[in-house]
């Protein structure tokens, strides 16, 4: 990504993102539908209630991979592979680490989560066995998430896309043989989820072994270096909190939708969900980013960051009005992939959502531009800062308007998050161009 022309590697290096992030989008969204479908209301709301959740762990578990390959980015643009597979060696010890911590934690705290976030008591068995099987898969998620972020930071973006297509279908395969046939009820959702993901896994360990000989890791490597882990840490800690502390902020608002009931509850996840796979474009322009601007800060190219990020940012704001006028004129029909007509309830419950937040998509993906080319640089904490005002934002509505107020009112933190999170993050940018376009005197860390 250091030479060329800077629209054609985003676009190139996006789209395979791009469908990449929807397929994975697929595997919670698979589980809804045919929940949805088959099971009723109550099982939709069931699973629905555990995507903020999901967001959390698996939010935290692709920032910290995320973070950790932004090194391996830049030592790839500089051309020093072995420092780079020392990096990623690090890493492994890392995420093994931390998802070990966190399986056995999340496993001991299920059912106390569950009830601070209003889970009502008919769903809470369903809830409670669904997420256990995911926490207990956790190693299988990180493992596909750390092995992806390597492959993107060495420009690699399709082969990550290849593995998710053929998991998500065998994710919905598995879906309907568990529950359509064997009558195992949400939780099997949850066995289809975590065997579909272990899959993709191992086809990128086997592709990485195959394809990829710079990414050999030797007995050398693998010494373990506490100042080269410190690094990791001040660029995987802040990428993974500011995943986390968006998700907290969800799991906040999730539970202000709770006490509204299974219709609220099941509305909002349809609508949630759409809103999801419409933020895949979004997160597609902010990985792509990410590694662009990572390779060319390694290398030294300032001018070609600039570039870079100005480009993207115009291609989000035309891809946003795109999105605004589909999800106002044919949101509505989207649900339906959820739930029959008949369910009106639910389905006005995500229509009340998407109304609420469809106006504000310009601002949603400003974030992505400017809190990936950030941490590009090997800039974590205002990132991680940009995340804190979004926590605070969504909290200070739902505590003005939550049991208190409509439903509407409890949507609107969603703007008003987007629009705090901006507030940090572009004036730094601007700030941090115009302190290295003075001295032209960086270095990677």
């Amino acid at each position: 990504m250091t030479v060329g022309s800077p629209v054609k590697l985003i676009i190139w290096f996006m789209v395979p993102m791009f469908l990449g992030n929807v397929f994975q989008q697929f595997y919670n969204i698979a589980d809804s539908i045919i929940a949805g479908q088959f099971l009723g209301v109550n099982a939709l709301a069931a699973i629905g209630s555990t995507g903020s959740l999901m967001f959390m762990v698996t939010g935290w578990i692709s920032g910290i991979t995320s973070g950790f390959a932004i090194l391996a980015a830049q030592w790839f643009g500089a051309r020093r592979y072995d420092t780079m597979r020392h990096y990623v060696a690090m890493s492994v010890y890392l995420t093994t680490g931390i998802t070990v911590v966190m399986t056995v934690g999340l496993l001991i705290a299920n059912k106390t989560i569950l009830r601070l976030m209003n889970t009502p008591e008919e769903l809470m068995y369903d809830v409670s066995s669904y997420m256990a099987v995911i926490y207990a898969g956790l190693a299988v998620t990180a493992a596909y998430n750390a092995l992806a972020a390597v492959l993107r930071a060495l420009g690699d973006s399709r082969s990550p896309l290849y593995f998710l297509i053929i998991s998500a279908g065998i994710n919905i395969f598995l879906d309907i043989v568990f529950i359509v046939w064997f009558h195992m009820g949400v939780v099997g959702c949850g066995y289809a989820t975590v065997i579909a993901q272990g899959v993709s896994a191992l086809l990128c360990l086997l592709y990485i072994r195959r394809k990829f000989e710079i990414l050999h890791l030797r007995r050398d490597d693998f010494k373990i270096s506490g100042e080269s882990m410190k690094k990791l840490l001040n660029l995987g800690i802040p990428m993974g909190l500011q995943f986390s502390i968006t998700a907290i902020g969800t799991i906040i608002v999730q539970g202000a939708v709770n006490i509204y009931g299974a219709f609220y509850i099941a509305g909002f996840a349809a609508g949630a969900k759409i809103q999801n796979l419409i933020a895949c474009i979004y997160m597609s322009f902010g990985a792509t980013i990410a590694t662009y601007v990572g390779q060319n800060w390694g290398a030294g190219r300032l001018e070609r960051v600039k570039k870079g990020v100005r480009y993207t940012q115009i291609m989000i704001l035309i891809s946003s009005a795109v999105l605004m006028a589909l999800i106002f004129f044919f949101g509505k029909y989207m649900v339906l992939m959820f739930v029959s007509s008949s369910e009106k309830g639910v389905i006005d419950a995500a229509v009340t959502y998407f109304m609420a937040v469809f106006w504000c998509y310009p601002f949603l993906g400003s974030i992505f531009t400017y809190r990936n080319a950030l941490q590009g640089m090997g800039f974590g904490l205002v990132p991680m800062l940009g995340g804190v005002f979004e926590l605070a934002a969504r909290a200070a509505v739902v505590a003005a308007v939550a049991g208190r107020a409509s439903y509407f009112g409890v949507c609107l933190s969603d703007p008003a998050a987007w629009l705090a999170a901006l507030i940090p993050l572009v004036p730094y940018y601007m700030y941090k161009m115009k302190k290295v376009g003075q001295s032209l005197e960086y270095k990677v860390e």
